[in-house]
């Protein structure tokens, strides 16, 4: 695919962007691009069961502000075509596949949670292609999960008005107000919405993640093979996928910084969104 010129498009927001489709092999892909046509692209890794609408809008238009920011469905995954895997090294193929099609040669990367897991696999492997590595509520290779616990905590809370509230928040009155208006920023997109794809996409998705947890890796081998600057992020009290992970990953990367947002679960970059951007901004504008 020849690249198309995006400079018309740079106000378009996460809510607007129109949806297009690129094909690797036997896989379409379906992506949003916003922000400027110059600069490396952000490409943004999604968490488990989630889509290119499950981002957050506040997180998603201020970063395309300054940078080309791309957000996609792998393998599987709302409009893309294809079986969702169900291990995180064929995630990562298909998410490079992606980056290719597109024709770039030097992307940074932001994976959040599974995304996550994903990021690390494709840098460890391709150290020419990711100049920068930001890594949220994700966990390292034989680290800590707690995912199908935390699911059916969450499903079991009949009262909340979206599984994501309880999921991604603290059950503090400050992180809740955070996590509903998180919510209706997800809601404001009408049109063109990106679809949900239910167990097909769950199910090998669940897997990938907990054998990723379940993977010993003592030598670190995965981590240690990723020389690229990197910004590890966690909320204080992920149920999910624990803070510990995150200073593990700190401690074993080289060349890394590490932020924990206080008060604040698996979606600590929608509650600290304005602080998450800033933080992201300053890595990635800094000299490597």
């Amino acid at each position: 695919m020849t690249e198309l010129n995006f400079a018309s498009q740079k106000a378009a927001t996460l809510e607007t962007a129109p949806t297009r489709y690129v094909e690797s092999g036997d896989i379409r892909f379906a992506y949003r691009r916003l922000g400027p046509s110059a600069g490396t692209p952000l490409i943004l890794l999604q968490h488990f069961s989630g889509n290119i609408d499950a981002w957050d809008p506040a997180v998603v238009n201020a970063l395309a502000a300054g940078r080309p920011v791309i957000a996609f469905d792998n393998t599987g995954v709302g409009r893309s075509t294809g079986q969702t895997p169900d291990n995180v090294a064929a995630m990562a193929r298909d998410a490079v596949d992606f980056i290719d099609a597109l024709g770039f040669s030097e992307v940074d990367l932001l994976g959040f949670s599974l995304g996550g897991c994903v990021a690390q696999q494709i840098a460890a492997e391709h150290g020419r292609l990711v100049r920068k590595l930001i890594l949220v509520g994700t966990a390292p290779k034989g680290g800590e999960e707690h995912l199908l616990a935390v699911l059916q905590d969450a499903f079991s809370q009949t009262g909340a008005p979206d599984p994501r509230l309880p999921l991604f928040f603290t059950k503090s009155s400050a992180s809740q107000s955070s996590g509903l208006a998180f919510l209706k920023r997800t809601k404001v997109r009408k049109d063109d919405r990106d679809t949900d794809g239910g167990k097909a996409v769950t199910d090998p998705q669940a897997k990938a993640l907990i054998t990723w947890c379940a993977t010993p890796d003592p030598e670190h081998a995965v981590l240690r093979a990723i020389r690229q600057p990197t910004l590890v992020a966690s909320g204080s009290h992920d149920t999910m996928l624990p803070a510990s992970n995150a200073y593990a990953m700190f401690r074993e990367l080289s060349n890394a910084q590490l932020i924990l947002y206080p008060d604040s679960g698996h979606g600590a970059l929608f509650q600290y969104h304005e602080m998450f951007v800033s933080h992201v901004r300053t890595f990635l504008e800094a000299a490597a």
